[in-house]
């Protein structure tokens, strides 16, 4: 499996004749300009910006969560016009703490696409580490040899997904169990900056996805992380195990420090919290 972290100070030195594809995907959940505005003001050389609102997610339909999945076929699309074919070296990163950064991770993985790697700390780490900074906007650059479609990735089930349905199925006779990455109080329900409604789905147990990463945004080392997983988990394994959280974004950061720890074949439930209490028929437990 390729390295999933990258430092710093080792992209530093590496990209200029490295030939990788960079994505930064810095975002903002409640200025959802703030990201490409940041992007516009400073950059890793190359760098293509993304956008989690109007490019990784689909339509949102009022009851398909904040941030829907796009269909294979339109995300393999997406990809394939930034340049990304089966071979390329992706790198990704975002403002600090790889939430966003992990979603994409996690989205290549989905398609199929395994070489892929999160620049740990982000673009504060870039800039610590006296990175070159370029500003503007780059542009794809887009040859023949571009991505193929869905069916020449190989691995394409690496990351499965689950459904509301499946979700609310296994409550009644529980075969994984729901880990949810929102912070203590949203989850608990005695807040709900996000959504309609306060609570976690019955049974979820709580991780918040802060917990994965240092005070200055860096992952915890795999150590570490293997035995906060261990102790949380108390034996069940990896592939029992379904992230949620808000709208399938932090989860990922779960799911990715999960398989920074060794700890592989957990599914992600996509449309998370806010697709699960658009249908007030779907139970809530709070506490």
């Amino acid at each position: 499996m390729p390295d999933l972290l990258i430092d710093a100070p080792t992209l530093v030195h590496k990209l200029p004749a490295s030939g990788w594809l960079v994505f930064d995907v810095r975002h903002d959940l409640v200025d959802h300009a703030a990201g490409r505005a940041a992007h516009q003001k400073g950059h890793i050389p190359g760098a293509l910006y993304l956008d989690h609102e109007r490019q990784l997610a689909a339509p949102k339909t009022g009851s398909n969560g904040r941030h829907p999945l796009p269909s294979r076929d339109d995300f393999a699309a997406l990809m394939r016009a930034q340049g990304l074919t089966p071979r390329t070296s992706v790198l990704i990163y975002d403002g600090g703490n790889s939430m966003f950064a992990a979603h994409l991770w996690w989205m290549l993985r989905w398609l199929g696409h395994e070489n892929a790697a999160v620049l740990d700390g982000g673009w504060p780490a870039w800039v610590a580490a006296g990175g070159d900074i370029e500003t503007g906007t780059t542009v794809p650059a887009v040859t023949g040899g571009q991505a193929t479609k869905d069916s020449g990735y190989p691995g394409q089930a690496s990351m499965p997904t689950v459904d509301a349905q499946t979700v609310l199925a296994n409550i009644g006779k529980p075969s994984f169990v729901v880990l949810d990455a929102r912070a203590a109080n949203r989850y608990r329900g005695e807040v709900e900056p996000m959504d309609p409604v306060a609570g976690h789905i019955p049974g979820a147990l709580n991780r918040p996805s802060t917990l994965n990463v240092r005070e200055d945004g860096r992952f915890k080392s795999a150590a570490e992380l293997r035995h906060d997983f261990d102790e949380l988990l108390q034996g069940r394994p990896a592939d029992h195990i379904v992230h949620q959280c808000g709208s399938g974004i932090t989860a990922s950061h779960n799911l990715f420090a999960m398989e920074l720890a060794g700890l592989h074949g957990s599914a992600l439930y996509h449309g998370s919290w806010s697709e699960w209490c658009s249908d007030p028929a779907r139970p809530v437990e709070r506490g």
